[in-house]
């Protein structure tokens, strides 16, 4: 009797950790992503401040023949499972900086995604036209996946390596 309450306790236990909503699984910056407009971001290493740097590479913007992959630095709460983070582009092409907030997220699917606002700052030549100097707007980056970085269970940059 005590082994089979042992037993059912255990199992119990088991399915109320596997249960949607219930994720054991720790949302990781780092690595590569991709963005609803197709733009493309790597995060390296996030250290245990919560710092990490990377680099940003848009596939929109006024002048698209100019882009160059340009450097981002950030920072992220490193006490939550699914952390918030900021981080700023300073864009290598053109006088403009973006800040994006953020949170990363395990979906139902127990996939990575990170739902961020950002604001664009463009240079403007006088205080007269900071009326429209700046823009605002969404993004959701889902983790990329790519021949040469297959997220695996081993991999770093998989969410499920890291328990909360």
């Amino acid at each position: 009797m005590v082994h089979a309450t042992s037993s059912l306790l255990l199992l119990l236990l088991s399915l109320a950790l596997l249960a949607p909503g219930h994720s054991a699984k720790k949302c990781s910056l780092t690595g590569n992503w991709t963005n609803d407009l197709g733009s493309n971001m790597t995060i390296e290493t996030v250290n245990d401040k919560g710092e990490f740097r990377g680099t940003y590479l848009t596939a929109v913007a006024d002048m698209p023949n100019k882009i160059r992959r340009s450097p981002l630095l950030g920072i992220q709460n490193m006490t939550v499972c699914q952390p918030t983070f900021g981080f700023t582009v300073g864009w290598t092409f053109i006088e403009t900086t973006t800040v994006f907030t953020g949170q990363c997220f395990i979906d139902e699917n127990g996939e990575e995604v990170l739902k961020t606002i950002w604001l664009l700052r463009s240079n403007v030549r006088n205080i007269g036209d900071d009326w429209n100097a700046t823009r605002i707007g969404h993004n959701r980056f889902t983790r990329l996946h790519t021949e040469k970085n297959v997220d695996g269970p081993t991999s770093p940059t998989s969410a499920t390596m890291l328990e909360c």
